[in-house]
C-alpha cells in the first residue's frame, strides 16, 4: 500500500515544515530526502512563500524532495502572485502585479530574501514557472484553491499539464484576457456576483456585491449556503442559485481532491467524503494539516488527517468532534 503525503500552505514557516516531514517520518540524507516506505511521495498544495520568515529555506527543502523524485508541488496564488509581480508586461512595461503598498506589503517576506532582478530570485522564479496549476493522478486530484471542472478543462486543453507557457504567464496576469478568469477560478478560488440589489459587508466594513463560493458544498441550493467569509449570513438572499452555479459544485462521486488556499478555522475536518481543504492557518500560527493519502481508499477519512503541532516534535491524529 502506498501513501501520498498532501500537504498544504507552508508561506515560509521552515520549522514548520521540517517537523510535519520528521513526523511522517521523512529524514534528510545530504541534499536528498528519504522515507523507511521507499514508495512513499508527497504532494505540496502550493503557498510556499510570503508572510512567514524563511522563504528560502521552505522553496530549498520543496526542491530537494522534487529533484529527487519524491515530491510533486503545485503553483499557488502566491507564486502566481509573485510571478506576476516580478514580471514586467512586454505591451506597457508595467509590473503584471501593480507595486503598491498592499501588494508590497504581501510580498515583503519574499522580498526581503528575493530582491527584485537579482539572480538567486531568477532561479526561483523560474522554478515557480515550472509548476503546474493542477495534478490528476488515477485515484486523485490535487489544486490549490478550487476544481471546477469546465475552467480544468479549458486550462488543460490549452496547457495538456497545466504547466503555463509566459505568453500564458503574461495573458493570465491581464484582467482582459479570458486566461485571467480560468487561471483565477483554480488558483484563487471562484466568486459569484449577489442578484441585484443584494450585497454584504465584510469583516472590515466594506461593501461587496460578490461572494466566495464553498464550490465543494454537496447539496447547497441557496445563497446562504454556498457563500464563503460573510461575518452575516443572514445579509445575503435566501434564494436559490442559478443553474450555472449549481453545475460548480464537485459532483460526489468525482475522484478525491485536495485543496488549499481557504486559511480553514476550528478543529479539522472532512468537508466531504471526496473533497478536502488542509489549509489552517500555518502560515501565521496554526498548524500544518497534512493527509495520508491511500489509493485503496473510497472515500476521504478524518483520522488520515495530521496536525502537527507548533512548538513540539510529538505527532497528534486529530480523531474527530
Amino acid at each position: 500500500m502506498s501513501i501520498t503525503d498532501i500537504i498544504p500552505d507552508i508561506h515560509g514557516q521552515a520549522d514548520k515544515l521540517r517537523l510535519a516531514l520528521q513526523n511522517l517520518g521523512w529524514r534528510r540524507n545530504g541534499t536528498t530526502w528519504q522515507h523507511p516506505e521507499p514508495n512513499r511521495q508527497i504532494v505540496f498544495l502550493g503557498d510556499f512563500i510570503d508572510r512567514g520568515p524563511e522563504n528560502a529555506a521552505v522553496i530549498r527543502i520543496v526542491r530537494e524532495l522534487m529533484d529527487g523524485g519524491r515530491a510533486q508541488a503545485l503553483m499557488g496564488n502566491h507564486e502566481l502572485n509573485a510571478l506576476h509581480y516580478h514580471t514586467a508586461d512586454p505591451e506597457t512595461g508595467a509590473p503584471l502585479r501593480v507595486h503598491d503598498q498592499d501588494n508590497f506589503d504581501q510580498h515583503e517576506n519574499f522580498l526581503k530574501e528575493f530582491p527584485l532582478g537579482a539572480k538567486h530570485t531568477k532561479d526561483v522564479l523560474n522554478w515557480m514557472r515550472g509548476l503546474p496549476l493542477f495534478i490528476e493522478t488515477g485515484d486523485f486530484r490535487a489544486v490549490h484553491a478550487a476544481w471546477i471542472q469546465p475552467a480544468i478543462d479549458d486550462l488543460r486543453h490549452q496547457t495538456v499539464t497545466g504547466i503555463l507557457s509566459e505568453e500564458q504567464l503574461i495573458r493570465s496576469g491581464r484582467k482582459d484576457d479570458p486566461l485571467y478568469d480560468l487561471v483565477e477560478a483554480v488558483a484563487k478560488g471562484p466568486e459569484a456576483r449577489l442578484p441585484h440589489p443584494h450585497s454584504f459587508q465584510d469583516k472590515s466594513g466594506r461593501v461587496r456585491h460578490h461572494v466566495r463560493l464553498k464550490w465543494w458544498g454537496h447539496g447547497a441550493q441557496n445563497w446562504r449556503q454556498v457563500a464563503m467569509s460573510v461575518p452575516d449570513i443572514n445579509q445575503l438572499p435566501d434564494a436559490p442559485l442559478p443553474n450555472d452555479l449549481l453545475k460548480t459544485i464537485y459532483p460526489l462521486d468525482d475522484k478525491p481532491v485536495f485543496f488549499g488556499h481557504y486559511w480553514m478555522s476550528g478543529p479539522p475536518e472532512c468537508h466531504s467524503t471526496n473533497a478536502l481543504c488542509l489549509d489552517y492557518s500555518a502560515g501565521t500560527d496554526g498548524p500544518i494539516v497534512t493527509y495520508a493519502y491511500s489509493a485503496e481508499e473510497k472515500h476521504l477519512n478524518i483520522s488520515n488527517m495530521i496536525v502537527h503541532p507548533v512548538h513540539h516534535a510529538t505527532r497528534s491524529t486529530y480523531s474527530g468532534h
